[in-house]
C-alpha cells in the first residue's frame, strides 16, 4: 500500500468527548469516527485492524472444528419471548417494529436464533456434535455509552454455540473452544488472563472471562502467583480469614458511638482495629403481597465490601434490592449507621459472611442512635447465623486450592465461554432423536469475543507518549518505509521502491509513505498510529551504504546494511 492512495486523517488533539487513552488515540489515529452515542464509523486504518483480528479469529475457529455461518441482526420477537428475555434484557435490548406492527429485536446476541436453526436442523444424534459460529454486528443500547469502542452499543463480535448430546460432550466442546482462545489471544500478541466467571443474564452453569490485562481495566481479577487459580471478582471464593472462631474474652456492653455511624469512626474512637468492627447491610425482597415482603440483614467484616452477585445467589434473595430508609427505621428502629443484628423491631433473616462467623468480641450496631455493642459473641448473645460467602476477596486472602496467596490486577473482558447446558433447548423445545429414537434436549456452550473491543483493549495495554504501539499481528500495517526527499532524490526512490516491492512479494503487511511529509510530521503519524516497524531511507545512509531500522518499543535507530534489508526486518517480524 503507498500511502498517497490510502487515507490518512490524524489529529493532534483529540475530540473532547474523548474519555480514555484508547478512545483518544484511535480517534487522534483517524480509525474511527464518531456518528452518534456510542456508534462510530470504522475508518479505513481501523478496518485494517478488525479484518485482522477476524482473521486469526476465523482460522483458530475453524482449526478448532466451528462451522461457519452468518446469523441476522434483526430478529423476530417471537424467538425472545419464547426464553422469555423480551421481557428480561430490558432496555438494553433494542426493540422496533415494522410495517405492519410486528415486533422485532436488534440482536445484542444470538441464542434464540441459532437454537431456532438447530431444532430444525439438527434431528440425530449422528449429527452432533457441531459448532456453528459467526461474526455479525450486535446493538445493545447502553445507558451510558462511553470509552469509543470499549463500551460502545453498535460493536462487532464473534458467538459461537455449540450442541451437544450430553454434558460429557459440552465438556469436550467447551475445552476446544477454551483452547481455541488460548491460541486466538496468543497470536494477538496480548497479555492476557483467563478466569473463573458468573454466567450473568447468559445463564447456565461453569464459564470463563478472557481478560486482556491493562492497569486501566474496569474488572478486577483475583488470582493466586503459586498456583493456577483464577477468578474475576464476582466469582471469587473468599474463604474465612481466621480459620475458627476463638472463644468470647470480653462482657456484651452498649456503648456510646455519639455521631458515628461509619465503622472506620467506631474503630478510631474505641481504639480498636477496624477488623474488629461488623457491618450491617439491609436488603429487601418483594412479593406480590406487601405484607410479605421480607428484609435480610448482611454481616460483614468493616473492612470488606459486600459480593453482590454472591448475595443474588442466595436461596431467596434472587431480584433483591437495598431497602430504603423507611423501611429500615421501621425494621431497626433507627437510621442507617448504627444497625446490627441484636434487638431488631421485627424479624429479619440474618446471613453473616463466613469471616464474620468466625469472629469474637466483635462490635456491631446496637439499632439504637449513636450507640454500638462491643464485646459480641456468636451463641451466647446472638443465635448462631446463616454462614456464606458474600464478600469480595482482598489482596493476600488464602487461595480456595490452598496453594498460596491471592493477588489482583485490573483486565478488559474481551472472550466469554459459557457452559448453558439446556437453558435455551429446553425453553425452545430444541431436541435431538437419540439412539433409542427417544427426543432429548440439545446440550449447549456458548463463546463470544469482543471483536472490535479488542482494538480498545489491546491499545489500554499498548500505548506510549506518542501513541499506540500495535502487536504486529493485528497492526493496520506490519511495516512502514519512511524515505527522506522521495521527490527529490532519486538514488533514496529507487532504494525504497525496490525494498517496497521486496517486502510486498514476501506478503508482508507494508506501507511506503510517498506523501512528501516532513520527516518529523511523517514519524508522528506513523508512531501515532502505533505501526510497529519502521525502515528510514535517506541520502545520507545511502552513502554508507545503510537503511535505518527502528521498532516502535525501541529507544533508538539501528543501521542496517541495504543489502541485508530485507532479510532483517524479516526476522525482527518472525521474533
Amino acid at each position: 500500500m503507498r500511502a498517497s492512495r490510502f487515507f490518512i486523517s490524524t489529529l493532534k488533539e483529540a475530540p473532547s468527548d474523548a474519555e480514555i487513552v484508547s478512545h483518544k488515540l484511535m480517534m487522534r489515529a483517524g480509525m474511527i469516527k464518531r456518528l452518534g452515542a456510542g456508534i462510530y464509523t470504522y475508518m479505513p486504518m481501523g478496518l485494517r485492524v478488525i479484518r485482522k483480528v477476524e482473521a486469526i479469529v476465523r482460522e483458530e475457529m475453524n482449526r478448532a472444528g466451528a462451522v461457519e455461518l452468518l446469523m441476522p441482526v434483526v430478529q423476530p420477537a417471537e424467538l425472545w419471548q419464547e426464553t422469555g428475555r423480551w421481557n428480561k434484557m430490558g432496555a438494553e435490548l433494542m426493540r422496533v417494529k415494522d410495517r405492519h406492527g410486528r415486533d422485532f429485536a436488534i440482536q445484542p446476541t444470538s441464542e434464540e436464533v441459532v437454537t431456532e436453526v438447530a431444532r430444525t436442523e439438527l434431528r440425530s444424534y449422528k449429527q452432533l456434535p457441531v459448532n456453528f459460529y459467526h461474526i455479525q454486528t450486535k446493538f445493545r443500547d447502553e445507558r451510558r455509552p462511553r470509552f469509543g469502542l470499549m463500551r460502545g452499543r453498535e460493536f462487532t463480535m464473534k458467538d459461537a454455540y455449540s450442541f451437544d448430546r450430553d454434558v460429557d460432550g459440552l465438556k469436550k466442546s467447551y475445552q476446544a473452544m477454551y483452547d481455541a482462545y488460548v491460541r486466538i489471544f496468543t497470536r494477538f500478541g496480548l497479555q492476557f488472563r483467563a478466569v473463573a466467571a458468573d454466567n450473568g443474564a447468559i445463564g447456565g452453569s461453569g464459564s470463563h472471562e478472557f481478560h486482556v490485562i491493562a492497569a486501566t481495566g474496569e474488572d478486577a481479577l483475583v488470582y493466586c502467583p503459586t498456583s493456577d487459580y483464577a477468578a474475576n471478582m464476582e466469582a471469587a471464593e473468599a474463604l474465612p480469614v481466621d480459620a475458627a472462631r476463638a472463644g468470647a474474652t470480653e462482657e456484651l456492653k452498649k456503648t456510646a458511638t455519639p455521631g458515628k455511624s461509619k465503622c472506620e469512626a467506631v474503630a478510631e474512637l474505641l481504639g480498636l482495629p477496624l477488623a474488629r468492627t461488623v457491618k450491617s447491610i439491609v436488603l429487601a425482597v418483594d412479593h406480590e403481597e406487601p405484607a410479605k415482603k421480607e428484609i435480610w440483614l448482611l454481616l460483614l467484616r468493616g473492612d470488606h465490601e459486600l459480593n453482590e452477585v454472591k448475595a443474588s445467589k442466595l436461596p431467596g434473595l434472587a431480584g433483591y434490592r437495598f431497602a430504603n430508609e423507611a423501611e429500615i427505621v421501621e425494621w431497626f428502629g433507627t437510621p442507617p449507621g448504627y444497625l446490627g443484628p441484636i434487638g431488631t423491631r421485627k424479624p429479619v433473616k440474618l446471613v453473616a459472611d463466613r469471616t464474620v462467623a468466625n469472629m469474637a468480641d466483635f462490635v456491631c450496631g446496637a439499632n439504637e442512635r449513636d450507640f454500638h455493642y462491643t464485646g459480641v459473641n456468636w451463641g451466647r448473645d446472638l443465635p448462631e447465623p446463616l454462614v456464606a460467602d458474600i464478600r469480595n476477596v482482598v489482596e493476600g486472602d488464602a487461595s480456595p486450592d490452598g496453594r498460596g496467596v491471592l493477588s489482583i490486577q485490573r483486565g478488559i473482558e474481551v472472550g466469554h465461554v459459557f457452559q448453558l447446558g439446556t437453558t435455551y433447548s429446553e425453553a425452545m423445545k430444541a431436541t435431538y432423536l437419540d439412539e433409542a429414537g427417544k427426543p432429548q434436549p440439545l446440550v449447549m456452550g456458548c463463546y463470544g469475543i469482543g471483536v472490535t473491543r479488542i482494538l480498545g483493549a489491546a491499545i489500554e495495554q499498548n500505548f506510549d507518549e506518542r501513541g499506540i504501539i500495535w502487536p504486529t499481528s493485528i497492526a493496520p500495517f506490519q511495516v512502514v518505509l519512511c524515505p527522506m526527499g522521495y521527490d527529490r532524490s532519486d538514488a533514496v526512490k529507487t532504494e525504497i521502491d525496490k525494498l517496497y516491492a521486496q517486502l510486498s512479494d514476501a506478503g508482508v503487511d507494508v506501507v511506503l509513505d510517498d506523501r512528501g511529509e516532513r520527516p518529523g510530521a511523517m514519524f508522528a503519524d506513523w508512531e501515532l498510529i502505533g505501526v510497529p516497524h519502521r525502515v528510514v531511507i535517506g541520502d545520507r545512509g545511502l552513502k554508507d551504504g545503510n537503511i535505518e531500522y527502528q521498532g516502535r518499543r525501541d529507544a533508538a535507530a539501528t543501521q542496517v546494511p541495504l543489502a541485508e534489508a530485507l532479510a532483517f526486518i524479516q526476522g525482527k517480524l518472525a521474533a
